[in-house]
């Protein structure tokens, strides 16, 4: 597991953890007597790290953050080493000014990564080489909340302001069409969460939710991205005005749950499949309150969620980390009347 700070002053860690003996068994066991994170490595970033990928098939991270829209390339030490390293930095044209950059990173064919922080920005990079592989076709400078690979060929683009945009790797110079929002949740700040298809399915058929700084959710398939297949309201405590830190994930081993986080010191887990098309609130499954109750961040504010993950196979296990410091490994149990 990695994780960085993103303070706004020098000399933010960035940590590879060793999770706990009891996370890393395939089948669950009874009480583990280790139940903490050991530091592996670690390094220093001398900018805030507001996105960190690691790159698939490398011993390789990328981060991102203010003051612009470059892209920061770590090396994961050696075995003899325990420091993580900057090995180089990736620039974007006209970068200066701009938000920080969105990013995804793939191994299919070579180390990819995928990153922008406008629709008119959108490139992508080989890691290793910085060689530029792919770039948009968009007169459009809405600003980006999420960019996925859907597969080694086709991306998927979400704006800040909920517009969802397909992209073809092989098709440079098509120019990206944005699909809309309704009109009714106009204003608000959106981000988006790809999720697996139903097994068997083919790449194509891969849900789509998008999280508002409202709390509205809005399902979409990838192959109809102006539909909505259902939407529901969240049960949030205020609408996220800053909707930095809103982060929606599909559970990648059951079927129709996701999480939400960001809006306080809460993760939401919900089931959508009875959702329809009403809008009306829904009522989450579960409630992680664990970081509402560690105290205060340095601001002197309640821990707000800062990001969440799902454990790739065990189904009910996430991972949650919050603006105090704090890092969660925890699951839930259905009751027996759900």
């Amino acid at each position: 597991v990695c994780v960085a700070g993103y303070g706004q002053s020098g000399g933010n860690e960035i940590l590879q953890l060793l999770p706990p003996p009891t996370l890393q068994v395939k089948e669950t066991q009874g009480l583990c007597p280790e139940r903490d994170f050991k530091v592996e490595c670690g390094g220093f970033s001398n900018r805030p790290v507001y996105s960190l990928k690691y790159v698939p098939d490398t011993s390789l991270l990328v981060t991102s953050g203010p003051p612009d829209s470059s892209l920061q390339v770590w090396q994961v030490s050696a075995e003899d080493s325990d420091v993580i390293k900057s090995v180089s930095a990736i620039p974007t044209e006209n970068g200066a000014g701009q938000p920080w950059a969105k990013m995804a990173t793939i191994s299919a064919r070579a180390p990819w990564v995928l990153h922008g922080s406008r629709l008119d920005s959108v490139q992508i990079t080989e890691v290793e080489s910085r060689k530029k592989v792919y770039t948009a076709a968009s007169g459009n400078s809405e600003e980006l909340s999420g960019l996925a690979f859907l597969d080694c060929n086709t991306l998927l683009l979400c704006c800040a302001k909920g517009q969802l945009c397909l992209a073809d790797v092989r098709q440079p110079q098509s120019p990206l069409e944005a699909a809309s929002v309704p009109s009714a949740l106009c204003g608000e700040r959106w981000c988006m969460g790809v999720g697996r298809g139903p097994q068997g399915s083919d790449s194509s058929s891969q849900p789509v939710a998008r999280l508002s700084s409202g709390g509205h959710l809005t399902l979409t398939d990838v192959r109809k991205l102006s539909e909505s297949l259902a939407s529901a309201r969240c049960r949030v405590p205020s609408p996220s005005s800053g909707a930095e830190f809103l982060c929606v994930s599909w559970a990648p081993a059951l079927e129709g749950c996701l999480a939400i986080s960001g809006f306080d010191g809460t993760v939401h887990v919900y089931d959508t499949r009875s959702w329809d098309g009403s809008g009306r609130e829904a009522e989450p499954i579960f409630v992680h309150k664990g970081h509402a109750f560690g105290g205060w961040d340095s601001g002197g504010s309640p821990p707000l969620v800062t990001a969440h993950t799902w454990h790739p196979q065990k189904p009910r296990t996430l991972l949650s980390a919050a603006s105090d410091g704090s890092l969660h490994v925890w699951d839930w149990v259905q009751s027996c009347g759900k």
